[in-house]
């Protein structure tokens, strides 16, 4: 099911505090149907920095956690909301999703958390410092259905590694998803390719108190059509 449509953010919103924007080399990005992955010249606010950690994003050393397709950022959002002593970084190849994100950001005032607009996979291969991650999160991406099509999707065997080399020891990646067959066969990959996070943990629903209370949109709408989600987190061992 697509993505419903969202508003621009007012042009009077400054986002200069929490949108960076990455531009691929040419041919880098992954093909996506959704819309443009990179923003017109006009609309770019500051270039991503060369290495990506809590120092050069942040100014502090605070524990960094990086979001995969943050979408519209309700759960980047909340949690910077609720967890202050960790910095978020929310990265989403469609441009209007990440303004649409780093509005959020802007509007609540939140000061440890930030939105790139582009593509993850060469920020973890070559910006983001081995062992440097606290989480990495992936939540509801999208699932290529057609067999041609799933060298695209988010998590595959290169993004797996990827994330391996950027968490430190203990480092946790959460993957969740509505779609059962991409669930079981990540669960398959990564423990063919990446021992060294172990066994998957369950993670348990929380029933939600208002109609936010919800990881991401993508949850929301899936729970309120009783459609099943799968969970699943696993720790980086030594």
């Amino acid at each position: 099911m697509p993505r419903s449509p969202i508003r621009a953010p007012k042009r009077s919103l400054d986002l200069s505090q929490h949108l960076l924007v990455f531009r691929s080399a040419p041919g880098t990005d992954q093909a996506d149907a959704r819309g443009p992955s990179q923003p017109a010249p006009a609309e770019i606010v500051a270039d991503v920095p060369a290495t990506l950690t809590s120092q050069t994003l942040f100014g502090n050393d605070r524990p960094l956690e990086v979001e995969v397709g943050s979408g519209k950022g309700l759960f980047l959002t909340r949690e910077a909301k609720r967890n202050g002593e960790h910095n978020f970084l929310g990265v989403e190849i469609i441009h209007k999703y990440a303004k649409h994100s780093a509005a959020r950001l802007a509007k609540a005032q939140l000061e440890n958390a930030k939105m790139i607009s582009g593509n993850a996979e060469p920020l973890f291969s070559d910006r983001i410092p081995a062992g440097s991650l606290e989480a990495v999160h992936v939540y509801f991406p999208d699932p290529w259905w057609k067999k041609r099509h799933r060298k695209r999707r988010v998590v595959n065997e290169r993004s797996v590694l990827n994330f391996l080399r950027a968490l430190r020891e203990g480092g946790r990646l959460h993957f969740w998803t509505d779609v059962l067959d991409y669930f079981e066969s990540t669960i398959e990959m990564i423990a063919e390719i990446a021992p060294q996070f172990g066994v998957p943990i369950p993670e348990e629903m929380s029933q939600a108190t208002h109609d936010l209370d919800y990881r991401t949109h993508f949850e929301r709408r899936s729970r309120k059509n009783q459609i099943p989600v799968y969970r699943v987190r696993y720790e980086k061992r030594g």
